[in-house]
């Protein structure tokens, strides 16, 4: 059963949101960062990606730069920038992309959920990743950032939204990528009382995004708890600050491949050999989108292609079998291209589906690529099937759009 609980949020005053807020630290680099937090000292750039207040090169791992997110923290606060709330909330967070809205719970979830396996994973995650993370949360002795969670459906929970979106809210505004972000604080006794009860009810929690900081989080607080001789259980660092969706608001978009290389093939010799378990269909230079499960786009010398996974080649009865990124990564990538290894291999690419199928062309026209592959999305109840068999999904395979923004509200652990 999950378990969460209401936290006095540090965060921004109304009139300094926009300025604060940020994309969050994984989606763009240094240079990114400070190109964004330019002119502006209130951007939580200088707390999540404090390398930016060094010369540019700076090593963003080295001592100096997490002490220096330490000083920017204080500096915040000590400025009355980033405030902390005077009793134990809930929040919702809501975001509005293409004119759909998604709301979830701002929450803090329990360490030992983590590390039991109730709030599950569906992808691997890197030690050095999560060794950055932890560092960082360690040295701030606070959740910066929050984690991205989904939950099955619950329609008490969904009633709480209904009525407490009603309310005017504590931010509401449009971020410069377009999307907006729409804040609640939910301050009310009795609805806290039932949002603690409603998660109780649910068996498990999803990590749809954040792994790493998941990892970092859970792990920071194991730590504080194992080296504290007066450890109680119900001390702050128990908890993690996450941001929990139902699952139906969700919507995963399309993870897609571009590749450097046809491993020694012509293009004839290549198509001859994807036509050994696919049904191949030129489709001339209009943009042709994948149509459905186990249909894929092929673009390479300026067509588009259709490529339809043959019976056999695929197991719907296997929550990784059935999987379009399984299909290709075994037989076109791997097979065919020589490609094994995802994560390693400099032959290949990744592209978000949030930048369209224009953005897989264009690589390939320029020169820089030689192919491209575009895949039907995997979908939320794909995720959780996996989740729930304790399988891990092939790496690239999900895309969260719109990402949580980082500064709305933060968690200390103490």
């Amino acid at each position: 059963m999950a378990k969460v609980k209401p936290f006095k949020g540090v965060r921004p005053p109304r009139h300094l949101v926009e300025e604060v807020a940020s994309r969050p630290y994984d989606v763009l680099n240094s240079e990114e960062a400070r190109k964004e937090a330019e002119g502006n000292e209130k951007s939580l750039y200088h707390i999540i990606k404090p390398e930016i207040d060094f010369e540019p090169g700076f090593d963003e791992h080295h001592p100096d730069v997490y002490d220096k997110a330490v000083e920017n923290f204080m500096n915040f606060q000590d400025k009355g920038w980033l405030v902390q709330d005077e009793k134990e909330n809930y929040y919702i967070y809501a975001q509005t992309m293409d004119g759909r809205t998604q709301y979830g719970f701002v929450v803090g979830a329990w360490v030992d959920d983590y590390m039991n396996g109730r709030i599950k994973k569906h992808e691997l995650t890197r030690r050095d990743k999560e060794e950055d993370r932890m560092k960082h949360v360690r040295c701030n002795n606070a959740n910066i950032e929050p984690v991205f969670f989904a939950f099955p459906d619950n329609e008490t929970l969904e009633q709480i939204i209904r009525e407490v979106t009603k309310k005017e809210p504590e931010y509401d505004f449009i971020a410069p990528d377009g999307f907006g972000h729409t804040f609640w604080v939910i301050d009310d006794d009795k609805t806290i009382a039932t949002i603690t009860e409603e998660f109780e009810k649910i068996p498990n929690l999803y990590i749809a995004d954040g792994h790493h900081r998941s990892a970092a989080a859970a792990l920071v607080g194991n730590e504080k708890a194992k080296n504290n001789p007066d450890h109680k259980g119900d001390e702050e660092y128990n908890y993690f600050m996450a941001v929990a969706f139902p699952a139906s608001h969700l919507r995963i978009i399309d993870y897609n491949r571009v590749v450097k290389d046809l491993n020694g093939l012509t293009e004839e010799e290549f198509l001859s050999k994807v036509a050994e378990n696919f049904i191949v269909e030129e489709k001339g230079e209009a943009t042709y989108h994948p149509s459905g499960l186990h249909n894929f786009s092929l673009y390479l010398g300026g067509k588009w292609y259709s490529l339809t996974a043959k019976e056999g080649t695929y197991d719907d009865n296997d929550p990784i079998g059935v999987l379009d990124v399984t299909v290709s990564s075994n037989l076109i990538l791997r097979d065919i291209l020589g490609i094994n290894d995802l994560r390693s291999d400099k032959r290949i690419d990744f592209v978000g589906g949030i930048r369209g199928l224009e953005e897989l062309k264009r690589r390939v026209d320029n020169g820089e690529m030689k192919m491209a592959l575009a895949l039907y999305p995997v979908t939320m109840d794909q995720l959780i099937a996996i989740a729930d068999s304790g399988n891990i999904m092939p790496p690239k395979t999900t895309w969260f759009e719109p990402k949580l923004r980082s500064g709305l509200v933060i968690h200390k652990l103490d």
